[in-house]
C-alpha cells in the first residue's frame, strides 16, 4: 500500500545502489562524500539534466512524484527519483526563487528486496524514465548474478518472454565489458560506457564464431574498441564479412571499420559485376592477362608471400580446369 504526501527533501536518503551512481561512490571514501559529489555523479548540473531542470523549474516543481520507501527506522529512501530529488537539493542550495523544501512523494513502507526491483526494474527499464543502457545492463546483472534472482522472474518484470533474449545479451555484454574491455583501459574517463552497444552486437553467434575461426578474442575485441577501430557500434555486425576478406581485414586492422567496409563495398560490386560474365570470356581474359605478365610480377608471385593469395588463386583455377577437363577424358 502507497500514499501520495509532500515530503521534506532532509528526510529522504539518495538512493546510493543506483547503478548509475553505485560504482563511482565505491571509490569514494563515505565521510567525503557531498550533495557536490551526488550531483556530479546524477549530471544534474550537466547540458543533458537541461530539459529537466528547466521544466522543473518552470512548473514549480515535479510533475510525477518520486517513489521512497520508507524504513523501520523511520529514514525515508529514494526506490525512483534519485535526479529529481538531487535538482531540488542543487536549486535550494543556488538559491533559485521558489519551494524546494519539500517535494512529491509516493511512499511504500517497509517494501521487500523483490518489490523494490520491481519497482526500479518498471521505472527504468520499460518505463518512461529509462537508464543508460550500461547502467540497465549493470542493474540486471546484479539482480541474476549477485541478488540470484531467477532469470524467469527477472524477464517477467522486464515485459515478459519477448525481452529474454534481450536481457541475456545485456547481461552477457556487461560482463564481457567488465571482464574485457574495463582491465586494458588506463582509468575510468577512458571506459567508455557509450561502447556498450557493440557488446551486446558481440554476443552474436556469427560475431564471436568469426572472432574464433581468425584467431581473435574478446580482448582483441576490446582493444579494437578501445583504440576506435570499430568507429560506430553497429559496424560489429559486419566483422564476421571485413575477416573474411583479406584486404579489408588489413584496412581494418590499420585503419578502422569505416575504411574496411569501402573495400568490402568495392569486392560486392566487382563480384556482382563478374557474375553474368561468361565464364569462356573469363577464361580468355585471365589468358590474356598471365601471358602479358611482367617478369617482375612473375618473380613477384613466385617468391614474395605477399602475393601467395593470388598464387594460390591462380593454382585453384588450374585445379579446377583441370578436374573438368580430366573428368571429360574419363567419360569418354
Amino acid at each position: 500500500m502507497s500514499v501520495f504526501v509532500e515530503l521534506s527533501i532532509d528526510q529522504i536518503k539518495i538512493d546510493k545502489e543506483n547503478p548509475r551512481i553505485a560504482n563511482y561512490l565505491s571509490i569514494y571514501d563515505p565521510e567525503k562524500v557531498t550533495s557536490d559529489t551526488i550531483a556530479l555523479l546524477l549530471g544534474t548540473k550537466t547540458t543533458s539534466c537541461e530539459s529537466l531542470r528547466e521544466s522543473i523549474r518552470e512548473h514549480g516543481g515535479i510533475i510525477h512524484p518520486i517513489i521512497v520507501n520508507k524504513e523501520p527506522d523511520g529514514t525515508y529512501r529514494v526506490i525512483e527519483g534519485n535526479t529529481r530529488l538531487q535538482i531540488y537539493k542543487d536549486f535550494r542550495d543556488s538559491g533559485v526563487p521558489g519551494n524546494w523544501d519539500s517535494i512529491k512523494a509516493i511512499v511504500y513502507e517497509n517494501l521487500d528486496a523483490e518489490r523494490i526491483h520491481a519497482i526500479r526494474l518498471q521505472a527504468h527499464l520499460v518505463g518512461p524514465r529509462e537508464w543508460d543502457p550500461y547502467s540497465k545492463a549493470k542493474y540486471l546483472n546484479y539482480l541474476y548474478n549477485v541478488e540470484h534472482m531467477p532469470i524467469n522472474v527477472l524477464i517477467s518484470l522486464c515485459g515478459g518472454s519477448s525481452k529474454a533474449s534481450e536481457i541475456k545479451n545485456m547481461i552477457a555484454a556487461y560482463n564481457d565489458m567488465e571482464t574485457y574491455y574495463r582491465p586494458i583501459c588506463d582509468d575510468d574517463m577512458q571506459f567508455d560506457i557509450k561502447k556498450f552497444h557493440g557488446f551486446v552486437e558481440l554476443q552474436s553467434k556469427t560475431v564471436l564464431d568469426a572472432l574464433k575461426m581468425h584467431g581473435f578474442t574478446k580482448t582483441d575485441f576490446s582493444i579494437w574498441i578501445r583504440d576506435e577501430k570499430i568507429s560506430v557500434m553497429q559496424d560489429v555486425r559486419r566483422i564476421p564479412d571485413i575477416l573474411k576478406s583479406k584486404k579489408a581485414k588489413e584496412i581494418f586492422l590499420k585503419e578502422n571499420s569505416t575504411e574496411a567496409k569501402k573495400v568490402l563495398a568495392a569486392e560486392e560490386i566487382t563480384t556482382e559485376k563478374l557474375k553474368d560474365v561468361p565464364y569462356e570470356m573469363l577464361a580468355k581474359e585471365l589468358s590474356k592477362r598471365i601471358m602479358n605478365m611482367t617478369i617482375s610480377e612473375l618473380h613477384h608471385l613466385r617468391d614474395d608471400p605477399v602475393y601467395e593469395d593470388k598464387l594460390n588463386s591462380l593454382r585453384n583455377v588450374c585445379h579446377d580446369i583441370q578436374t573438368i577437363i580430366l573428368s571429360e577424358i574419363d567419360g569418354e
